[in-house]
């Protein structure tokens, strides 16, 4: 802890045992980011993110890195939705998360949602690196408010690659004192909940997704490259998660 806030790091490295399984020869975090192995699925490996304390406050600087190896099968999970509070420390908290997944490995990434308390700044970074025969599930979730209250400042980054070329590079800030229009009708429209999948597997580069919509609120498209991108908005997160389940079903 310091006068800024709490600066932590985790890391975790998904590697193949020989075995037909996969081992986690590093699992590693501090402070308020936990990683803790759970049963593994067959030839899956399962680790779930716990919160050891609150956060991210203001002034906090969360680091995450995992590494997926070629042949290991990881998927991360988290115990609770992450919330992003107001704290004692000035300016925006960071939360950095690097995602890198070698040709012939797979990462389902599934956290539960990011929550923007009222009064709190938040900026997220989310960066990808997949090789040309990888496999990746990537969901994103943000609430803005809890019941009752106004959101906090929440601005999201997400850059992702996929054999050596950009597939997705987009960023968006809502939330008060964020740029003007991002509740309107060509965002969120009037919806507090607003989430995406990315979904990246070596068969979409000859075969891409068809873009259509999924009802009023979602929409899948395909990205460059062996990729897809699924786009919801909804008025709670639970209507939000349904929207995307819904949406990875659909893709097989």
């Amino acid at each position: 802890m310091t006068a800024t806030g709490i600066r932590a790091h985790a890391r975790i490295v998904a590697r193949a045992d020989g075995r037909g399984g996969t081992a986690l020869p590093v699992l590693e975090g501090e402070g308020p980011l936990a990683p803790r192995r759970t049963r593994s699925s067959g030839s899956e490996a399962k680790v779930m993110l716990v919160g050891a304390m609150s956060g991210p406050l203001g002034g906090d600087r969360f680091t995450l890195g995992v590494r997926v190896e070629e042949g290991a099968r990881l998927h991360v999970g988290s115990a609770a939705a992450t919330l992003a509070l107001p704290g004692q420390a000035e300016g925006e908290a960071r939360y950095d998360v690097r995602l890198d997944v070698a040709d012939g490995g797979e990462l389902h990434w599934m956290p539960e949602q990011l929550i923007s308390a009222e009064g709190s700044e938040l900026y997220v970074t989310t960066r990808v690196e997949a090789g040309a025969g990888a496999r990746l599930v990537l969901r994103e979730e943000q609430v803005l408010g809890r019941v009752g209250e106004r959101p906090g400042r929440l601005t999201s980054r997400l850059t992702v690659r996929a054999g050596g070329r950009t597939v997705l590079d987009q960023e968006l800030a809502c939330g008060l004192g964020a740029p003007g229009g991002w509740d309107g009708p060509a965002v969120l429209a009037g919806h507090r909940a607003v989430g995406q999948l990315v979904v990246v597997r070596p068969e979409f580069a000859e075969r891409p997704v068809e873009a259509r919509a999924l009802g009023a609120c979602a929409a899948v498209v395909p990205l460059a490259g062996p990729a897809a991108l699924v786009s919801a908005v909804a008025p709670d997160a639970l209507r939000l998660r349904r929207l995307l389940d819904e949406a990875l079903t659909g893709l097989g």
